[in-house]
């Protein structure tokens, strides 16, 4: 099964290509309540959208404006921030997204910070043009949202998605695939737990370059004889210890998203296990996938067996080790500047 695989890998990394990491964020806006009725607005625009297209957020015209939006540009992210005084606004907040050249297919996420110091997350679609601010958040909303942010998340975050890939192909059988994932799953479960929870903390773009530097080692790995590399010796102490850093990395973008205070440890499971049932998923199509393409290869290929090892091996990891070495880079540099 796994040398079909390498085929699927090798077109999932030509699709994404080095500026995929992580991409496919939504729009991220903070609404900050005060008691006297002003309203903090700040917005973050992925750096997918284009500069010219990127969205206009507005608040009621109830809402007095105090301080004019001033948005600041870098080479990665659009950022806007602007004071409001709401006092005069009858009924509930809302908060209007407008696209000049028409929303590119990016959803939004709202995170609204309530005086009391309650945080509550709202996820849109890209359909979503004015977003209602409800007054209060129920334990059943907070279950689904951030189920549906970690399902997102897993399936946006691409360097994660490869790292999980590769796992998979080292591994070479059904046990060891189980071992692995098993291994991979609780230890990147107890760290997004303390991360989160703020027992431990690690810097974000150390943290990130490292998790490149990871997919380098098992393209690395993928590049040596099967059973002469570390995976296929160790494959719980290799997954439990590549999890427990990426476990870092999942609690970063939950850091960013934020846990309501009313609901943390509910919040915090099912975000894990929204993670998990994406990574669930992935590894479900990539072995739906790898069968459906061998009995294709079986019908047109007498020697199906032996087909493709030595000519897709090789070129596979260097291709996800040298995407891999351009990440590292890319955020090294991020770290340093």
């Amino acid at each position: 099964m796994s040398r079909f695989l390498f085929i699927v890998l090798g077109l999932f990394v030509w699709l994404n290509g080095p500026a995929a990491a992580h991409e496919g964020r939504p729009l991220f806006i903070e609404i900050e309540e005060k008691e006297t009725g002003a309203v903090f607005l700040k917005w973050r625009v992925p750096s997918t959208i284009d500069r010219n297209n990127a969205p206009q957020i507005t608040l009621p015209d109830a809402c007095e404006r105090v301080q004019s939006p001033e948005t600041a540009a870098s080479p990665t992210l659009n950022i806007g921030q602007g004071l409001y005084d709401c006092r005069a606004l009858n009924g509930p907040l809302t908060v209007s997204i407008a696209y000049p050249r028409g929303n590119p297919a990016v959803s939004s996420l709202v995170r609204v910070i309530r005086p009391s110091g309650e945080v509550q997350v709202i996820r849109n679609g890209p359909d979503a043009v004015l977003i209602d601010i409800p007054n209060a958040e129920e334990a059943g909303s907070i279950v689904l949202e951030y189920l549906i942010l970690g399902v997102e998340h897993i399936l946006t975050g691409y360097d994660h998605l490869l790292f999980v890939a590769c796992l998979l192909m080292l591994a070479g059988t059904t046990r060891r695939v189980l071992l692995i994932v098993t291994g991979f799953t609780l230890a990147h479960s107890v760290t997004l737990a303390l991360a989160a929870l703020d027992i431990v903390s690690v810097p974000v773009a150390p943290l990130e370059a490292v998790i490149a530097l990871s997919i380098v080692f098992v393209a690395a790995e993928l590049a040596r004889p099967a059973r002469d590399t570390l995976t296929w010796r160790y494959p719980i102490l290799i997954s439990s210890g590549f999890g427990l850093l990426h476990g870092f990395g999942f609690a970063a973008v939950l850091g960013e998203i934020g846990l309501p205070q009313t609901e943390v440890p509910l919040a915090l499971l099912f975000f894990n296990l929204g993670v998990e049932v994406g990574q669930i998923a992935f590894i479900l199509f990539l072995v739906a996938i790898t069968y459906v393409g061998l009995r294709v290869i079986a019908l047109v290929k007498e020697d199906a067996k032996t087909w493709g090892l030595k000519e897709v091996t090789l070129p596979t990891a260097y291709l996800v080790g040298s995407l891999a070495a351009l990440w590292s880079v890319e955020r090294f540099i991020a770290v340093v500047a």
